[in-house]
């Protein structure tokens, strides 16, 4: 499985990105300095797309064939479409459900079949889910430390309006698609539709 090992804290400084946002608690005190460099129009939109494929942990050729599914939708603006599509990947609602402390930690707990969709195990990150869909960690996980820690650093963490969580049984439902409003990261998704559109 590809995927970015990278300094996380001075990622988030080159993309001015909170660490909050991607579920560290951690505050980085340097400062990443691009004073007196004017970015360029091209420089702004590709900093855009890095950051929302920074952020859910999604490389380039899986990010680039969401974007086409987001072209093809017929609800919505094709920028806010890729960006539904990113929160209804399986990975990013067992972090926004509380489950994983952040989203590559859901991936792995997908990745090592813990996690159950509608009954059935399901261990592709990348899996969509539905509206209806229920999501619940295994029952032989449920009882390990690992959980406990987790729901410990995570419980005041705000489960999004579209998801619906019991903590206490660990599953959680789909009850809508989101809307770009009850999705919060910090990214413009027009100038990343603009730069694919060139």
């Amino acid at each position: 499985m590809a995927r970015d090992m990278g300094p996380v804290l001075k990622k988030c400084r080159s993309l001015g990105i909170e660490p909050a946002v991607i579920g560290i608690d951690k505050k980085s005190n340097r400062t990443f300095s691009r004073a007196g460099k004017k970015v360029s129009e091209y420089g702004l939109q590709l900093r855009e797309k890095q950051k929302a494929k920074f952020i859910y942990g999604v490389l380039e050729k899986p990010f680039r064939n969401n974007f086409e599914k987001a072209k093809k939708l017929h609800y919505g603006t094709t920028g806010e479409n890729m960006l539904i599509l990113l929160e209804l990947r399986l990975d990013n609602v067992i972090f926004r459900l509380g489950y994983a402390r952040t989203r590559t930690e859901a991936r792995q707990i997908v990745d090592h079949k813990h996690v159950l969709v509608n009954g059935k195990c399901v261990n592709i990150p990348s899996y969509k889910v539905k509206v209806g869909d229920v999501i619940s960690i295994k029952e032989d996980a449920k009882s390990s430390q690992r959980y406990k820690d987790i729901l410990e650093v995570t419980d005041g963490r705000l489960v999004p309006e579209w998801l619906e969580a019991n903590h206490e049984a660990f599953t959680g439902s789909v009850k809508e698609i989101p809307t770009r409003q009850q999705i919060d990261v910090p990214v413009d998704e027009m100038l990343i539709v603009e730069l694919y559109s060139k």
